[in-house]
C-alpha cells in the first residue's frame, strides 16, 4: 500500500493536474522573469513606473525577481511531488489573488513597488483562479494520503 501512495506522489507529471499545472506556470514565470530581465534595463529597482514586457506588463527589477523565486518555487515543486505541488499551487494562488486585488488600489501611488498595471492584475487574477482551482479541487487522493 505504502508503495501506491509513493507512486501517486512521485508519478509522471500527466497523473497529476497539480503537478502538471505547477510545472508548467513554473517554466513560463522563470521565462517572464528571463524575459522581464531582458527589458528592465532603466527601470528603477523598485520603480513605480516600470518597462513595457511583451508591449503591455510593466515591470521593474523587483518585479522579475519575484517571478523568478514564484517559478523556481513553482516548478521544482511541480517536479518534485503532489502534495508539494498542491500546497505551492495554494500559497502562490492565494498570495496571485491577493495581489491581483490589491493592484487595483495600490497602481498609482507609491506602495506599488513592482510596477504593477492593469494587464498584470488581471494575469495575476486569472493565475490565482486556476492555481487556487486545481489545488483545492485536484488530486484529492494526495491529500488523503497525507492525512492518514
Amino acid at each position: 500500500m505504502e508503495h501506491s501512495n509513493q507512486w501517486q506522489q512521485q508519478g509522471p507529471l500527466t497523473r497529476s493536474p497539480n503537478r502538471l499545472v505547477a510545472t508548467i506556470f513554473g517554466a513560463v514565470y522563470l521565462l517572464v522573469a528571463i524575459l522581464g530581465f531582458l527589458v528592465t534595463g532603466g527601470a528603477g529597482f523598485a520603480s513605480t513606473d516600470g518597462t513595457l514586457l511583451l508591449g503591455i506588463f510593466e515591470v521593474n527589477w523587483l518585479h522579475d525577481i519575484v517571478h523568478l523565486l514564484i517559478g523556481a518555487a513553482l516548478l521544482i515543486a511541480g517536479l518534485s511531488s503532489v502534495s508539494a505541488a498542491k500546497s505551492v499551487n495554494g500559497v502562490v494562488g492565494a498570495v496571485y489573488l491577493l495581489v491581483g486585488i490589491l493592484g487595483f488600489f495600490i497602481e498609482n501611488t507609491a506602495a506599488n513597488i513592482l510596477a504593477l498595471n492593469t494587464p498584470d492584475h488581471f494575469l495575476h487574477l486569472v493565475s490565482a483562479i486556476i492555481l487556487l482551482g486545481v489545488a483545492i479541487g485536484a488530486d484529492k487522493s494526495a491529500a488523503r494520503a497525507r492525512v492518514a
